[in-house]
């Protein structure tokens, strides 16, 4: 389940800095983005399907009932501002929203992994 979480989030983390730094990184001749059109697809689907399925995976505990309803309400809200912020990269594919994308992926693990600690339901 943790390992999930981290694979997941990885992604839509990755995607805003790849987004941040992608002339940077074209300049210094990695290829961490596809160049041509297949880009913004690419950028979308690594960032906003990744945050869903992650939103799901972190959800399962409370699904199982092996969380209780505060860590189902808490997860299912953190998970749904990164699916928000993954989404405005998708849509708006700006340095702005990646920006943002990051802060929120910076800001989602540590949250998730305190509600893990305060259920008490949890194995």
């Amino acid at each position: 389940m943790l390992y999930g979480i981290v694979f997941l989030w990885q992604f839509p983390h990755f995607m805003a800095i790849a987004w941040m730094y992608r002339e940077d990184y074209a300049r210094a001749g990695y290829l961490v983005l596809p160049l041509n059109e297949q880009r913004d697809r690419y950028v979308m689907w690594q960032s906003f399907v990744a945050s869903l399925v992650l939103l799901a995976v972190s959800l399962v505990p409370a699904i199982y009932e092996k969380s209780s309803l505060v860590y189902f309400a808490g997860a299912l809200m953190i998970g749904a501002i990164f699916t928000y912020y993954s989404a405005r990269l998708a849509s708006r594919k700006s340095n702005a929203s990646a920006r943002q994308l990051l802060i929120a992926s910076i800001l989602y693990l540590p949250a998730i992994f305190v509600l893990m600690m305060l259920d008490r339901k949890w194995p």
